[in-house]
């Protein structure tokens, strides 16, 4: 897997922000390239993984420790 271009690090903010900015945020970006968001909302997993799934992103990865949450998204189109 490739390291990340860009780290959005949303934690501290609530749903739907941790959605709606991790969209701003790959919108700016390549195809290809990888966004790495951190969040610690419970919302945000599936928020964010629904995301993907419905923008057609690929979720290379998602880690979680306790409350913190880390998504790594690969963008497609």
């Amino acid at each position: 897997m490739s390291e990340p271009e860009k780290t959005l690090d949303v934690r501290g903010l609530y749903c739907p922000s941790p959605a709606m900015q991790t969209v701003v945020e790959l919108s700016k970006m390549q195809v290809g390239q990888v966004l790495l968001v951190l969040a610690d909302d419970p919302a945000a997993e599936d928020d964010i993984t629904d995301l993907c799934r419905t923008r057609g992103h690929e979720l290379v990865q998602l880690n979680k420790n306790g409350s913190d949450l880390e998504f790594t998204i690969k963008k497609i189109k």
